[in-house]
């Protein structure tokens, strides 16, 4: 079977690492011109690491190699008083750690793992035309190319979800994030340690190690308009009018860090859709399912989805019974976590978001005290 992955993500290249392994023949798609470093860190959930490791092991042990398991999680209140401070407990009870790493070397280790001539970066999608037995997709640069299946792994702004659901553009959740990299050494910047403060008016910024000498600081407000400023210099001093006068380090750090390294970006998701498919044409990732991230489950869900989705390619006797099969399985799965991200999310930025943090930490005083387990237990074995 050819596939078409559209997407050089997170999403895409794990999807193309699955597919490649189980013998069908892949193609990844990138709009980009190259796969360069972008200020962002993310967290990797057992879940996540669970399932990456079931597609290649040797991706995880990069990984362990590159990033930063977190011990410690540190909330504080916007003034330097510690509210609350709890060691990560994950490794013990599922058997994998909380990996805090960049985002830009997950891509490239991902990247790494596949042959280069499979990766064609310049392509940016613009449609395609399915047949009964193929699929043709249009590419700006004029490039057509032919497959047997085409997954979209085009994020959440996906030209094939457009193209198969149309339902417009994202909804945006009423808040703005500001986010970077930064090589800072500071006291209080441990490694393998995150910090968390917030404040009683809807702000609130992360601090996290993510390996290497570098902190991911990730900061948010509530804000009604969704623009984002058109030059980098305006944006880094919009995050440091909102965060002026915060607890150290937290005005140092966004001032130490240079503009062009800061993106400023709104918080949008979309709302579950109950299938994903169309033809031989599906949706991975963000483009299937994207939530906030108050969960961290962005790319970790991908990776279940590129997990999955492989198997039932290898096992079923036809695409339209494996895309039903991954759509059966992924759907309820996501729908629960997109609404958790969504209670969450919004309650990060109420007037007693402390309290939500708090119980964030201690996770047996929550409602549903075993959404943890059910979230970071998913048993890639399922299919074994």
């Amino acid at each position: 079977m050819n596939i078409a992955i559209i997407g050089g993500g997170i999403g895409g290249l794990t999807t193309a690492n699955a597919l490649f392994k189980k013998g069908f023949k892949v193609q990844v798609y990138e709009q980009a011109q190259a796969l360069r470093p972008i200020g962002a860190g993310l967290s990797l959930t057992p879940n996540g690491l669970n399932s990456l490791n079931a597609i290649q092991p040797a991706i995880v042990e990069s990984l362990m190699s590159a990033g930063s398991p977190m011990q410690t999680l540190t909330l504080k209140r916007s003034t330097g008083e510690v509210i609350a401070s709890e060691p990560m407990t994950t490794m013990q009870q599922y058997g994998q750690p909380m990996l805090n790493i960049q985002w830009s070397k997950l891509q490239a280790i991902l990247a790494s793992t596949l042959p280069p001539e499979i990766i064609h970066l310049q392509h940016r999608c613009v449609g395609f035309e399915q047949q009964d037995n193929k699929v043709e997709v249009h590419f700006a640069n004029g490039k057509t190319v032919q497959a047997d299946l085409l997954i979209g792994a085009d994020g959440i702004n996906s030209v094939v979800r457009q193209e198969i659901i149309g339902d417009g553009t994202p909804t945006y959740a009423g808040r703005m994030s500001w986010r970077a990299v930064i090589q800072y050494p500071h006291e209080q910047l441990s490694p393998n340690v995150a910090i968390l403060v917030t404040a009683s008016d809807g702000k609130n910024i992360v601090l996290i190690d993510i390996g290497e000498g570098y902190t991911f600081w990730s900061a948010g407000v509530l804000l009604a308009d969704d623009s984002v400023c058109q030059r980098a210099s305006d944006a880094k001093v919009r995050v440091l009018e909102f965060f002026a006068g915060w607890t150290e380090p937290v005005e140092a750090i966004i001032e130490a860090t240079p503009e062009e390294d800061i993106v400023e970006r709104p918080i949008w998701d979309r709302p579950p859709l109950p299938r994903w498919s169309k033809g031989r044409v599906t949706l991975l990732g963000d483009a299937a399912h994207p939530v906030v991230p108050s969960l961290g489950q962005g790319a970790n869900m991908a990776f279940e989805d590129a997990y999955e989705l492989a198997e039932y390619l290898s096992t079923a006797p036809d695409i339209e019974t494996a895309l039903n099969a991954y759509e059966n399985s992924r759907v309820p799965r996501t729908e629960v976590i997109y609404n958790r991200s969504a209670v969450r999310g919004h309650d990060s930025y109420r007037p007693d978001s402390e309290t939500t943090f708090v119980k964030m930490m201690n996770p047996s005083q929550m409602s549903q005290d075993d959404f943890q387990a059910w979230l970071y237990s998913y048993p890639p074995s399922i299919f074994h």
